[in-house]
């Protein structure tokens, strides 16, 4: 499952944190990051899913 999670969140990552933690802090926080930069937002959400 966390093969489909990386997946997610190299394509689109709000989607694969969210699939991660749900509607939690570090849901916004990539947001947050994603629009200002899409690197940004892959870095933290592959950290997420791989800190979990």
């Amino acid at each position: 499952m966390d093969l489909i999670r990386i997946i997610f969140a190299i394509l689109l990552p709000p989607l694969g944190v969210f699939l991660q933690v749900g509607l939690g802090g570090a849901f916004w926080l990539n947001i947050l990051l994603t629009l200002c930069g899409y690197i940004p937002g892959i870095v933290h959400a592959v950290y997420i899913i791989a800190k979990r």
